[in-house]
C-alpha cells in the first residue's frame, strides 16, 4: 500500500455520523439471528435537531446574512471582522480570559473544520502528540494523518465523578518524553467527563513548564448539568501563549446544519490556521456566519431550560441501563453522551453493534472510535426524542442481556 493510500486508510468513515445508509448494506447472515424488536428507529451516532430544535432567530439571522449579499458572502479568511469582534466580548466572558476578537480568533466550517486547521498548525512529521483514551475519535485519526507520532494518555472514567480521571502521572512522563502537543475534549467525548479544577490547573502547569501547546476541545462547554460540579476553562489558568480553544454552536445550539466552529488562541497559530484555512475552505461560509450573531446571545433562560431537558432523558436513560445488570455507564457530567460499558458477550463487539442496528433499529457508535481499550464499549448521544430514546435504550438492553455470556 502506498504512503498516500495509508494516510487516508486512517481516516476511515465507516461509523461516522451519518453514514448509517451506507451500513444498511451490509450482510445481515451473521446478525439476524433473534428475534427483531420492533421500534421507533434511533441514531444514537449524532443529535436529532428535530427534537431539540436550533435557537431562536438563528434562521432569520441567517436570511439577514443572505440578503446582504456579497458584504456577507465575502468575508475576511478568518471571518467577518464585526461578528468576530462581538464573539469575542462573548467568548472571553464565558470563559473568563481576555480575548482579541482581531488577532486571536478564527471562525471555521465547525468545530471539526477548527480541529483540523489547529492540528495541521501545530503538529508536524514526528512529532509527538499526546491524545486521551478514549477521547473524540478525530484527533488520533488527524495526529496519525499528519505524520505525527501518537503518546496516549489512559482516562480511567469509570472511578467516580469527582475528576475525569485522566492519568497526570503518564500525562507529565509524556511531555517529559518530549510531546509538544496535547489534545483532549473537556467535557469529554465520549465520556461526558468533566476534567477536576486540579486536573485542569496541573494541564496548565505541565504545558508551561514543558512548553507543550494544548488545544482544547470545550464544545459541549455550555451544556453543563446542575449536579455537574464545577467547569474550569483551562485558558483561564494557563499562558495565553500555549492554548487553543475550540468552541462552536453546532450541539447545545442544534445549529449541526450551518456547519459553524470557533478557534481562539495565540496570534502566531491563529494565523497559520487563516492561512490554511484561505487554501482549504477560504472561510466559514459566509451567509452562515451571520448565525453567530445569536451565539451566547439566547433568550433569558432558553439555556436553563435546554440543560433541563437533556438532564431529564440523561438520567431515564442512565437508569434504563443500570437496571438492565451487567452495563458499567459514568454519570455525564456534561454533554449529551452516555458511553456504556456492555457485559461480555457471546459475539464480537462491532457483531454487537450490527444486532443492534438490524434487530432492534437502534445505531450506536462502536467504543473502538474512541481508543483501542474501548471495544466493549458503544456511545449514545442522547440529544433525541424523549420517549424514542428511552424505548431505544431498553432495546438495547434487551439485546445485551440475550447475547450475555
Amino acid at each position: 500500500m502506498s504512503s498516500i493510500a495509508q494516510k487516508f486508510e486512517t481516516l476511515r468513515t465507516d461509523n461516522a455520523p451519518g453514514q448509517e445508509a451506507r451500513q444498511q448494506a451490509e450482510s445481515l447472515d451473521r446478525v439476524m439471528k433473534g428475534e427483531a424488536l420492533c421500534g421507533r428507529p434511533v441514531d444514537f451516532s449524532h443529535g436529532d435537531v428535530d427534537a431539540f430544535e436550533p435557537t431562536p432567530g438563528a434562521f432569520e439571522t441567517f436570511c439577514e446574512g443572505v440578503r446582504a449579499g456579497g458584504r456577507q458572502a465575502y468575508t475576511e479568511y478568518r471571518g467577518k471582522e464585526e461578528i468576530r469582534e462581538a464573539l469575542a466580548g462573548r467568548l472571553a466572558t464565558f470563559t473568563g480570559a481576555p480575548l482579541s476578537g482581531a488577532q486571536e480568533l478564527i471562525l471555521t466550517p465547525g468545530t471539526q473544520g477548527a480541529l483540523f486547521l489547529a492540528i495541521a498548525s501545530t503538529v508536524g512529521t514526528g512529532d509527538k502528540v499526546a491524545i486521551v483514551q478514549p477521547d473524540y475519535f478525530a484527533n488520533r485519526k488527524l495526529v496519525q494523518f499528519f505524520d505525527g507520532e501518537i503518546c496516549p494518555v489512559q482516562l480511567d472514567y469509570l472511578s467516580g465523578n469527582e475528576r475525569a480521571g485522566l492519568d497526570l502521572n503518564e500525562l507529565e512522563d509524556a511531555f517529559r518524553a518530549g510531546v509538544r502537543v496535547f489534545i483532549f475534549s473537556n467535557p469529554s467525548n465520549p465520556t461526558g467527563a468533566i476534567y477536576s479544577p486540579h486536573e485542569i490547573r496541573t494541564i496548565a502547569e505541565l504545558a508551561d513548564r514543558y512548553g507543550v501547546t494544548v488545544i482544547a476541545d470545550q464544545l459541549y462547554s455550555r451544556l453543563h448539568y446542575s449536579d455537574g460540579g464545577p467547569y474550569t476553562h483551562l485558558r483561564a489558568v494557563a499562558s495565553a501563549e500555549n492554548v487553543v480553544t475550540i468552541m462552536g454552536p453546532s450541539k447545545t445550539e442544534s445549529l449541526s446544519g450551518y456547519r459553524l466552529g470557533a478557534a481562539f488562541g495565540p496570534a502566531g497559530i491563529i494565523e497559520r490556521m487563516e492561512r490554511l484555512q484561505a487554501i482549504v475552505s477560504l472561510r466559514a461560509a459566509g451567509y452562515n456566519q451571520s448565525v453567530l450573531r445569536t451565539w451566547l446571545a439566547e433568550p433569558e433562560g432558553w439555556l436553563e431550560e435546554r440543560i433541563r431537558l437533556h438532564q431529564n432523558i440523561r438520567d431515564d436513560l442512565l437508569a434504563t441501563l443500570r437496571e438492565g445488570g451487567g452495563i458499567r455507564v459514568r454519570t455525564p457530567q456534561a454533554g449529551s453522551y452516555l458511553f456504556a460499558k456492555m457485559p461480555e458477550l457471546t459475539v464480537s463487539p462491532l457483531d454487537f453493534v450490527r444486532i443492534l442496528r438490524h434487530q432492534a433499529d437502534v445505531i450506536v457508535t462502536p467504543g473502538s472510535e474512541f481508543s483501542p481499550h474501548a471495544l466493549d464499549s458503544v456511545r449514545l448521544n442522547f440529544s433525541q426524542d424523549h420517549a424514542a430514546a428511552k424505548a431505544a435504550v431498553e432495546r438495547i438492553v434487551v439485546l445485551a442481556d440475550r447475547y450475555r455470556k
